[in-house]
């Protein structure tokens, strides 16, 4: 069933991939059966625009997700087929490197065996069906900027002091060499929030004498890391490329500090990279201290120095509630309060626990009208399961509306 519901968004960058394999091959003049592979393209490049359309329709129509699963399977065939001749033509060209066209032997060795019409052919028909699916092609919205987070904390918190005051006491801790104090948790629930709480509180400023935020985001570069770290310390640009210079001209200015470094939403889980990055950090005063944050259950485990583990629960319904206030501007003394707060709780309810979907549909509900909160609360996004769809319920409206690149 999970393959079904993330097919789109799964589907959108596996076409791009088949695509691209496929204008390697069909640089070589000289390959046999180009038509074919010609056709395969043609229906590649057809489907991929209306995938963000199957995407936001498989969830209340039946036929748009079956043609998901459909079109999957055929996709995975025609990958298969690729990959399969251009490994067997690898081979061929090896035992006979003074020939430079797409070998015959292995287009004929391959048609022995499989139909590749057939296999192009259940494509193109799939694809056709498209056009009585009604599936339209979804402009992409310009997503050529990428939010990072900063150490700017929000006004306004919920259900956060226990859990603050815990970490605090953790990095207030002046004991032993450096600690790496990981703050885990699903996407959503506050994560980042939480730092940037505990990084601003007075108690911590005072605590260290160099405090740096850095976003990660998904992929950890020790390079881009390093360097981002020193142009937090210096306020000024640091031109530096090898990670070697990098790391030295850090080890410099934390040497004799005690430090608070934050790396937020970080995914890697390599030990080699890990123990690499992090011994350059043992140069500074007893009890500094790396606070990360991050949805990898196994991060923390990979570092090799002393590290507390910290996993962040959800929210309580109370909590979320005042946040769903705040955000849909729905006040206690407005006269719609009696009529909207039962569909409110409702949405809350649905939203288990996580801040980030309160925030969002509150945003979303902001000064709109009871039809609208219905819409939102019978939406039938909410009726798959978490094990059926393994996206989180309460998230699945966001993530309906980021591009399917995004999704993946």
């Amino acid at each position: 069933m999970a393959a079904k519901l993330e097919g789109g968004a799964f589907l959108s960058s596996f076409v791009n991939v088949v695509l691209n394999k496929l204008s390697s091959i069909l640089e070589d003049n000289s390959i046999p059966e180009r038509e074919l592979f010609r056709r395969l393209q043609k229906s590649l490049l057809a489907v991929r625009p209306v995938l963000d359309d199957a995407d936001h329709k498989q969830f209340k129509d039946q036929e748009v997700n079956k043609w998901l699963v459909n079109l999957q399977d055929a996709l995975y065939m025609a990958d298969d087929l690729v990959d399969e001749l251009n490994t067997k033509s690898a081979i061929a060209t090896q035992r006979d490197p003074g020939n430079s066209s797409w070998p015959r032997c292995v287009v004929d060795w391959y048609l022995e065996d499989i139909d590749m019409e057939h296999i192009v052919s259940r494509l193109e028909s799939i694809v056709e069906l498209r056009v009585h699916l009604h599936l339209e092609e979804i402009p992409m919205e310009d997503m050529s900027w990428r939010a990072e987070s900063t150490s700017l904390a929000e006004g306004d918190v919920y259900g956060r002091d226990t859990e603050k005051e815990e970490i605090i006491e953790m990095l207030l801790d002046g004991t032993g060499n450096l600690s790496v104090i990981s703050i885990e948790g699903m996407g959503g629930v506050g994560k980042t929030t939480l730092a940037q709480l505990i990084y601003n509180d007075e108690k911590v400023v005072e605590k260290f004498d160099i405090r740096v935020w850095v976003c990660v985001a998904t992929k950890f570069d020790p390079v881009n890391v390093t360097k981002a770290i020193i142009e937090e310390i210096t306020s000024s640009s640091c031109r530096m490329v090898s990670l070697n210079s990098l790391q030295t001209e850090l080890k410099k200015k934390l040497m004799g500090n005690t430090f608070l470094v934050v790396l937020d939403d970080v995914w890697n889980n390599q030990q080699t990279l890990w123990d690499s990055f992090v011994k350059l950090f043992l140069c500074g005063n007893k009890g500094s201290k790396i606070l990360l944050t991050t949805r990898n259950e196994n991060v923390d485990s990979v570092v090799s120095t002393t590290n507390l583990h910290y996993k962040l629960d959800i929210l309580s319904i109370e909590d979320c509630w005042s946040m769903f206030l705040k955000h849909s501007s729905l006040s206690t003394k407005c006269s719609q309060y009696r009529t909207l707060e039962s569909i409110g709780r409702k949405i809350v309810k649905k939203c288990k626990g996580l801040p980030l979907a309160v925030k969002t549909l509150g945003g979303l509900l902001r000064n709109k009208y009871k039809e609208d909160w219905n819409m939102i609360l019978e939406s039938e996004i909410w009726e798959l399961s978490e094990d059926d769809s393994k996206i989180v319920p309460a998230l699945r409206v966001s993530y309906h509306y980021l591009p399917s690149d995004l999704k993946q």
